[in-house]
């Protein structure tokens, strides 16, 4: 089962009709009160990291049940800096780029975090730490900083896919 695809825009228009489609996917799957309440709260809160942390015009949104599990997506095309690169995949419960799984998607994500190196800073950092930076994970204190986020801590899986300037995150939840 499928939603129908909203979007989202930075004004926040779309936002009413995302939660009108979470909670119609909670009834239509015969879900709980609480669970119900669940699916509304982390719509509301992947739409609100989305715009926040994303920064995008506009986001799409839709919500699948895939087998016991709902998974919540949004994916929107942005701006993307190092900085937004590292919020987004700290929030992401493995911590890594789920588009840059394959040889070729390692190769193309190492490519693209040089292009979203501060000229001005990198002549600075060493050559071997640069060869680092490609496989660099967020530090565990840094990483508890967003684990004390309501949608982690409701979230059974968070996936973060970053591939150029477009953002895909995917959240899965095993409901009642």
């Amino acid at each position: 089962m499928k939603s129908d695809v909203v979007v989202v825009n930075s004004q926040g228009g779309g936002f009413t009709k995302a939660l009108e489609i979470a909670k119609n996917t909670a009834k239509y799957e015969g879900l709980s009160k609480k669970s119900t309440l669940h699916v509304q709260l982390m719509t509301e809160e992947m739409l609100s990291l989305a715009s926040i942390v994303a920064g995008a015009e506009s986001i799409s949104f839709w919500i699948e049940k895939e087998g016991d599990k709902f998974a919540f997506h949004f994916s929107a095309k942005t701006v993307m800096n190092q900085e937004k690169k590292a919020e987004l995949l700290a929030a992401a419960t493995s911590r890594k780029n789920e588009a840059a799984k394959s040889f070729l998607g390692k190769l193309r994500d190492a490519f693209e975090n040089a292009m979203l190196a501060d000229p001005d800073h990198s002549e600075d950092i060493p050559e071997d730490i640069m060869g680092d930076l490609a496989n660099h994970e967020i530090s565990d204190t840094e990483y508890d900083g967003y684990e004390r986020s309501v949608l982690c801590r409701l979230a059974d899986e968070i996936k973060v896919g970053i591939r150029g300037g477009v953002v895909d995150m995917t959240v899965l939840k095993k409901m009642d």
